[in-house]
């Protein structure tokens, strides 16, 4: 059982921790107590006060939770969990793909029941605590149901499909399991308002009025075809607020949070507006699909090379390979190299946000801009002055001190 890709897992389970520990560190310290300069027009004393309590606050329960499932995963390893999971699966079960779906039903419920203590602390007494949370303990209840139906009925279908491919064709599976994937990522990527959105919120049309005026005249001068914009009911879990940009083609839309319009002015939110235009002048969401579709072409290639490996099922506590502790070995034994792709990943998206602000501002409306974003940030008690290499591992947007010096040149 501990045999050598055993101890490969471990290393790369406790490196991880121990890494993001590290960077963590970095940025308590970089968290400063004093007010930048560019910011002393956003906050007062006491608003920054609570802003640094949020961090630490938060900060904290980060490296509790982080703690706590990576000692679950290293558990499960010592004890050959995931073996004797595989073990009672294929005990009920005669065909690979009851096998599969069953192992990572039971895998996927546990882990959201042995975790949910955690979101029920996060929402109800974190977020509550700084006046963030609106969710009721119902809508939480239903959110929990709603996503395991969710899961289990699309993500189950498409494990499915995928097993099914690797039962036809052996190893070669994984460049039609590629197609498969892709295809599924451009329908949600598509249909996500009209499909998966209306199962947890309400959205309504915008109505008519100087906010939708305003933003059709930016729209027509901008040379883009909009007739989508909806209001999302952000509120009933949430008071921070966001806007977002979905769809390709015909099915693009425009999706405000209704905090959103709540908290910035009629300019602003135009501006906010423009920037989600630039991505798609700047092709950002054609470009992020063609880097996911190259991501998981090396994912799946490198998968069909140990699929059929006993030394994985072996090391995950199995005693013969075995499609399920293969996906799970490979899942952990791909953590370095997926860290290295989300960090090119990221400092692609850091770069298309640039772009997008620089599109904002080529209309004017770079200093709208900016006070939207100081608006955000101030709304949901952003980290002002994060660690740099934290940034650059984890961040998918500059901070908002970067692009205040970016709009200003």
């Amino acid at each position: 059982m501990y045999n050598w890709v055993f101890y490969i897992i471990v290393i790369f389970v406790v490196g991880e921790y121990l890494f993001s520990q590290w960077l963590a560190s970095r940025n308590r310290r970089a968290a400063s107590p004093v007010l930048p300069d560019e910011l002393r027009d956003l906050y007062d004393e006491q608003k920054y006060a609570d802003q640094q309590n949020y961090f630490r606050v938060n900060d904290r329960f980060g490296f509790i939770t982080s703690s706590y499932t990576t000692l679950l995963v290293l558990l499960m390893l010592i004890i050959g969990g995931f073996g004797w999971l595989d073990m009672w699966a294929s005990s009920l079960f005669g065909a690979l793909i009851p096998v599969t779906l069953f192992f990572f039903a039971v895998l996927f419920l546990a882990n959201d029941l042995l975790t949910m203590p955690f979101d029920w602390y996060d929402t109800f007494v974190i977020e509550d605590r700084f006046g963030f949370n609106k969710t009721s303990y119902k809508t939480f209840i239903a959110d929990k149901l709603k996503s395991w139906g969710f899961g289990a009925v699309i993500g189950g279908l498409l494990l499915a499909v995928i097993v099914w491919l690797y039962e036809w064709l052996g190893s070669s599976f994984w460049w039609v399991a590629c197609i498969v994937v892709i295809v599924f990522s451009v329908l949600m990527n598509m249909f996500y308002s009209e499909w998966i959105v209306p199962l947890f919120n309400k959205q309504t049309p915008l109505e008519e009025g100087e906010l939708r005026d305003a933003i059709e005249e930016f729209a027509d001068r901008a040379g883009f075809k909009l007739n989508n914009i909806y209001v999302i009911d952000g509120s009933k879990r949430s008071t921070k607020a966001n806007a977002y940009f979905s769809g390709l083609g015909p099915k693009k839309r425009i999706v405000l949070y209704d905090t959103l319009i709540a908290d910035l002015n009629t300019e602003e939110i135009v501006a906010v507006l423009a920037h989600e235009i630039g991505h798609y002048k700047h092709k950002h969401t054609w470009q992020m699909l063609m880097v996911s579709v190259a991501n998981t072409l090396l994912t799946f290639f490198l998968l069909s090379l140990v699929l059929e490996s006993s030394i994985l099922a072996e090391a995950m506590g199995g005693d013969k390979s075995s499609f399920p502790l293969a996906l799970v070995a490979f899942g952990l034994l791909y953590t370095p190299l997926g860290l290295l792709t989300g960090i090119g990943i990221n400092a692609l998206s850091r770069r298309n946000e640039y772009q997008a602000d620089a599109f904002a501002a080529s209309f004017g409306l770079a200093e709208a801009l900016l006070g939207g974003l100081k608006k955000l940030s101030m709304k949901s008690l952003s980290n002002l002055t994060p660690d740099p290499l934290y940034v650059k591992v984890y961040y998918s947007h500059p901070t908002l001190l970067q692009r205040m010096e970016a709009l200003h040149k």
